[in-house]
């Protein structure tokens, strides 16, 4: 995967564990809260990895 790509599924992670965080929170359902912070956290993952990715080209 390139930079680019790894960027577009870490915005779009961390938008969904966004939702379902707050839907969570809203619901009163932990397991969703749950599910939304670590959709996030992937997302901030890949985020990373594409930015590592840009540094050092699309070789890694």
């Amino acid at each position: 995967m390139g930079e680019m790509t790894d960027k577009a599924k870490a915005a779009a992670n961390k938008a969904a564990g966004s939702v379902k965080d707050a839907v969570g929170d809203m619901t009163d359902n932990p397991r969703l809260q749950g599910e939304g912070k670590a959709q996030k956290a992937k997302g901030s993952v890949q985020d990373v990895t594409g930015t590592v990715k840009g540094k050092l080209g699309d070789d890694v």
